[in-house]
């Protein structure tokens, strides 16, 4: 018993895999689950913002077309989740939650990690295509987004925080163009720097939460200071509040003279303010994790929700 224990301490040491504890492993399947993040499927609810908007939904064609936007961001975001964590395993085998990731734990391979990222890449342009060709070509650009900030774009300060940003604001695109819906000039500002406000929000977390270990983890963060992401912050808030406010402004009279949308301002402040709480405690470097689990902003939430959707009701 004594050889065989050593002899697995020296694989594992080789291999910078973790040691053996005595519990059972968790199964394969259970890896690659917790691999392709399904928890961050939920920013990949972008895709219904445009359509819910435009209030097409009720239309049974329109939501499938939204679904299949969704699932198809599903698909191609979890293969790029598998290809830069197979990309960044020694780096992330040094921050504190990110090492406990299947691949950075080797309960999964590098090599079948990019296989499997590469053909769910493929899936999800293909599964896009049901639609028609635009949608395909949204989420090819998404692929190719987030390829290239995997392979040298994340180590860019500046370029990494547009590049993030963009993946969400293609997410927004995607359901617009799935459904044949107009993107309001206003409604695409809100969604361009509501998400650099998040992506920056996620930065400063970083730092928070690494300290002095952060430009090892994650080099831009060596590069960024806490002024800067402030600055950033507060420029991406300004920017989104006003576009917001023009947005619900040239809604009006859309739903029978009541201010359904201009009302809504008060609850979509409201969310933006909680959420710049959370991220000046440095407790925002997971925006799923927070939208998941914060009471205060779920519940914002759902009052800005609840009077957009009485608007476009009423505006039907």
């Amino acid at each position: 018993m004594a050889i065989a224990d050593k002899d697995d301490t020296k694989r594992a040491i080789n291999q910078n895999a973790p040691l053996s504890s005595g519990r059972p492993e968790r199964s394969k399947a259970s890896a690659w689950l917790r691999a392709v993040r399904p928890k961050q499927w939920i920013k990949n609810l972008l895709v219904f913002a445009a359509p819910a908007a435009a209030g097409v939904l009720a239309n049974r064609k329109d939501l499938l077309e939204a679904v299949i936007a969704f699932l198809a961001f599903c698909l191609a975001a979890s293969g790029t989740y598998l290809l830069n964590d197979a990309s960044d395993v020694e780096s992330d085998r040094l921050h504190p939650t990110k090492r406990r990731r299947p691949i950075a734990a080797g309960e999964i391979g590098v090599t079948p990690a990019r296989i499997a990222g590469a053909l769910l890449l493929i899936g999800g342009v293909a599964f896009g295509g049901l639609t028609g060709w635009r949608l395909p070509v949204v989420v090819a650009a998404y692929v190719l987004l987030t390829t290239s900030y995997s392979l040298w774009g994340k180590s860019v300060a500046v370029l990494d925080l547009a590049m993030v940003a963009a993946g969400f604001v293609l997410r927004t695109v995607a359901g617009a163009v799935a459904v044949d819906v107009p993107i309001s000039v206003w409604f695409f500002i809100v969604a361009s720097f509501g998400s650099l406000f998040v992506v920056a929000g996620k930065r400063y977390s970083e730092m928070v939460e690494l300290g002095d270990d952060s430009g090892a983890v994650r080099s831009t963060l060596g590069v960024y200071t806490a002024s800067y992401l402030a600055y950033v912050r507060s420029v991406s808030t300004a920017v989104t509040l006003v576009a917001y406010a023009l947005w619900a402004f040239e809604k009006v009279g859309e739903n029978g003279g009541f201010p359904w949308y201009e009302i809504s301002i008060i609850p979509f402040v409201l969310v933006l303010l909680r959420y710049a709480f959370i991220v000046d405690l440095g407790k925002a470097g997971a925006p799923e994790e927070v939208i998941l689990h914060d009471r205060a902003l779920q519940g914002f939430g759902v009052i800005w929700a609840a009077t957009i959707g009485i608007g476009v009701l009423l505006g039907g």
